[in-house]
């Protein structure tokens, strides 16, 4: 199966019609000319999976019922799918990504890793044993001063990381709070059957935890959470607020929320170290300040000949060009490209592995989940991680 002179072939499971993240992968992936969509289940409904492939253009033979008839007949073709993205909801993502890993193709898969922890562990076990390509696709880590934060604190610059402060807040839910007719959070997430234990902490929260994770290179060991579900009914949080202990000593205060009025997609972060602090805001993500006790603050802008080799591989315009999310999400498929082609080709992965969310941060994601609604149940007790 040579690489050389085509695009890798990827397949879909979910993102159908209607399907907002599906859409935003298949840009992405598409960005840099790398990758071709070939196959895809895009739904439980065989009918609208059927019409959902009419509208990508893919060829009927290629547009399946189901996923697990997807992973079958693509492992038999000598043309087969390199890779696959699962983009459904978070109970299908254990028996999906199963039976790929089974047919022996790379996966590709939305966060949270799983429904549930246990199903994390598992899920681990198999692509360890495996040996394919598995990447998780936390799209906050792709942007460029996101890994320009990662590579300073990498060096030295910020000193000792005493404190990290992260927040997801947004404000989309709070309507349902005035009308019991406003339908917002009340899809799956909100169904602890497909869900799993969180709505906020599992859709947001474990971005926020992989984000300060991804910068600092800390490794999560207790949380003390309080979780909330300010609308009338719903069984899920959707507010949450946590104090961090990191091991080495540091610590951290992290908030997420759905109920955060006037807020769009405010995920930020400052990590305080003993030489210089850091900060990052996603709604302006070009942009990272870096502050000192006893000298003038600096704000990097990306496309800079200043910036790092890390922060100018994954830039693909000129200073003054915004790039944000949709680019964000294309760099985790730049690097899982680069993965696919290594394997393909025969190459070994390089000594520093590739710049992408793995299956092990999806099992800390997991038990950070896990943790958070144990320790809200004991009044905020603190609650280790077991990953």
């Amino acid at each position: 199966m040579a690489t050389k002179n085509r695009k890798l072939r990827m397949g879909m499971v979910g993102g159908g019609r209607g399907a907002f993240i599906g859409g935003v992968h298949r840009m992405a992936a598409a960005l840099d000319g790398q990758i071709e969509l070939v196959a895809g289940a895009f739904s439980s409904d065989p009918e609208k999976s059927r019409l959902s492939g009419e509208d990508l253009f893919l060829s009927p033979e290629r547009v399946y019922a189901s996923y697990l008839e997807m992973a079958k007949a693509e492992a038999k073709r000598p043309d087969r799918i390199d890779f696959v993205t699962i983009v459904a909801r978070n109970d299908m993502h254990y028996p999906v990504a199963k039976a790929f890993l089974e047919a022996g193709i790379h996966v590709v898969c939305e966060k949270p890793l799983a429904y549930s922890l246990a199903e994390a562990k598992q899920l681990r076990a198999l692509a360890k044993k495996s040996g394919l390509i598995f990447a998780l696709t936390h799209n906050y880590t792709g942007y460029p001063m996101v890994k320009e934060a990662r590579a300073m604190v990498r060096a030295g610059k910020l000193g000792k990381i005493n404190k990290v402060v992260v927040e997801y807040p947004q404000g989309y839910a709070i309507t349902a709070l005035k009308s019991k007719q406003d339908t917002k959070i009340s899809n799956w997430r909100m169904d602890p059957t497909l869900s799993g234990l969180s709505n906020c902490v599992g859709d947001i929260g474990t971005h926020a935890e992989n984000l300060a994770q991804y910068i600092t290179g800390l490794e999560l060991a207790e949380v003390a959470a309080d979780l909330s579900t300010y609308i009338p009914g719903r069984p899920l949080d959707d507010d949450a607020n946590m104090l961090l202990r990191y091991k080495g000593g540091a610590k951290g205060i992290l908030h997420s929320s759905q109920i955060s009025t006037g807020d769009e997609n405010n995920l930020n972060i400052r990590v305080y170290g003993t030489l210089a602090s850091l900060e990052w805001h996603q709604e302006h993500p070009n942009e990272l300040t870096v502050k000192f006790a006893e000298a003038p603050r600096q704000v990097w802008r990306r496309g800079n000949s200043y910036n790092g080799p890390e922060a100018k591989k994954y830039t693909r315009t000129p200073f003054g060009h915004p790039e944000a999310f949709i680019e964000a999400f294309a760099n985790i498929y730049r690097s899982v490209t680069e993965a696919v082609r290594d394997r393909l080709a025969g190459r070994k992965a390089p000594k520093a592995g590739y710049d992408f969310p793995t299956i092990d941060d999806g099992v800390t994601g997991m038990a950070f989940v896990a943790a958070a609604v144990k320790s809200s149940k004991a009044n905020a007790r603190w609650t280790k991680l077991d990953a």
